[in-house]
């Protein structure tokens, strides 16, 4: 089974959180998904999905839905997140944020809608989950370089130190302890 396929094969509906989390773009720094998807998930044609929308259009600010422009459809094709721009039957499509997910469950008002879109939430937390999990590796992470970059200074610096403790020139030193008479050394008299 295609794991972006909803279907099996007896055309009953298959949602699990791996199909959704595949269907979750980011577009204009905003996780959002497509409204032929959300169509499909929900059990509804996307057509009927954006009517009901424009309908209650007052309930989907900017941050809920937006819709795509030329450029971000065009972009979407070309990394195959669209099959192609005839696949959106001629328009623009409209995608939704986290919020204007659970607000299409409720101008839906159908019971799979809201059990879709409860999912749909879930995948969405877990993803926020994940980020910030990431986040706090990746500080640590910060935090273990610039510690290495320290101990990379302070080696360098006692290399440094070394380097010139051997290149500095041995002076003929006079010994000191017990000497012979015999022994004839080079003696800087006062």
């Amino acid at each position: 089974m295609n794991k972006n396929k909803l279907f099996d094969m007896n055309n009953n509906l298959i949602v699990n959180e791996e199909n959704i989390f595949d269907k979750i773009y980011l577009i204009r720094n905003v996780k959002v998904m497509l409204d032929r998807d959300l169509a499909e998930i929900y059990g509804v044609k996307a057509i009927r999905l954006r009517e009901q929308v424009k309908r209650n259009i007052d309930r989907f600010p900017t941050h809920f839905m937006f819709q795509l422009s030329e450029e971000e459809t065009d972009y979407m094709v070309s990394q195959i997140a669209i099959p192609s721009k005839k696949h959106l039957g001629g328009t623009l499509p409209y995608v939704f944020s986290e919020y204007g997910i659970l607000m299409l469950a409720n101008v839906l008002k159908s019971n799979q809608a809201i059990s879709m879109s409860i999912k749909i939430i879930e995948v969405f937390i877990k993803v926020r989950e994940l980020i910030f999990s990431n986040q706090d590796l990746l500080l640590k992470f910060e935090r273990l370089e610039g510690i290495l970059i320290d101990h990379d200074d302070q080696i360098q610096k006692l290399f440094n130190l070394l380097k010139d403790f051997v290149a500095e020139k041995s002076e003929q030193r006079v010994p000191i302890g017990f000497k012979l008479k015999s022994e004839n050394y080079n003696k800087k008299e006062p």
